[in-house]
């Protein structure tokens, strides 16, 4: 059963790992031609709730939707709407680009996985490069490449945990275009990242996290750096006045 859908749903979802909080009662929304940017210092639990809205992990409680299913009830046809890049690129080194292109486009069971495989190599800027092993690759090459393989199938979310990693500044605003396309047609993109500056003037709206929380965002217009910071500053608790000190007993 094929599973589309044009919204997404995160409903009061906590994730624990014993007795730590990853994530505490998040709720957000992201309808179709959105990209979210999902902002936060290390260990906010972004990556988490990456995990989470991939299916990777079941969240403690809470729910998310994606349109009228959920991951439980939808299963393997809603995994086949996903899209994911996130720290480990699932690239097989000793193959070569069009090699692993190819193999996960079996692995979908892609119609013409020749021209898909061929389109997805341009799009990566490594058609030149297409039969060489990608053990020989950067890590910029190698992030280009991943970023295809998560979009061979035509995923309606794409979930992207840090995707400007290892680029150059051409490869940053080569991927900047190609979201914006992917946007366009209708994709529900969810980044987590920390260049905010390639970040400007992308994102349709950002979620800021904080020690598994999610944060109120101020709307007013500013640059992306000096909003996040504020939002912050705003959440950050309190400095402990310092105790007063004691007169001695005279």
């Amino acid at each position: 059963m094929e599973c589309d859908f044009d919204r997404l749903v995160v409903d009061d979802v906590s994730r624990h790992f014993g007795r730590r909080r990853a994530l505490t009662r998040v709720s957000l929304t992201c309808g179709a031609g959105t990209i979210l940017g999902l902002l936060g210092p290390n260990g906010a639990g972004k990556s988490t709730l990456l995990a989470i809205l991939s299916t990777l992990l079941a969240p403690t409680s809470g729910q998310v939707r994606y349109g009228t299913f959920d991951a439980r009830s939808a299963g393997p046809g809603l995994r086949g709407r996903l899209g994911l890049l996130g720290h480990d690129l699932y690239l097989y080194p000793e193959l070569t680009a069009r090699e692993n292109l190819e193999f996960f486009a079996r692995l979908y069971g892609l119609r013409h996985p020749r021209e898909r495989v061929g389109r997805a190599l341009a799009h990566a800027g490594l058609a030149d490069r297409a039969d060489d092993a990608v053990s020989g690759f950067s890590r910029g090459m190698r992030q280009r490449l991943a970023l295809e393989r998560a979009l061979l199938h035509g995923p309606r979310l794409l979930l992207l945990d840090e995707p400007f990693t290892g680029l150059d500044d051409a490869s940053g605003h080569a991927l900047v275009s190609r979201l914006r396309g992917l946007r366009d047609e209708g994709a529900i993109v969810i980044a987590a990242t920390h260049d905010l500056d390639l970040a400007e003037g992308l994102l349709d709206d950002v979620a800021i996290l904080r020690d598994g929380r999610l944060l109120a965002v101020p709307r007013a217009s500013g640059p992306l750096r000096e909003r996040y910071r504020e939002t912050l500053l705003a959440a950050a608790p309190a400095a402990a006045a310092p105790a007063a000190r004691e007169e001695p007993a005279r």
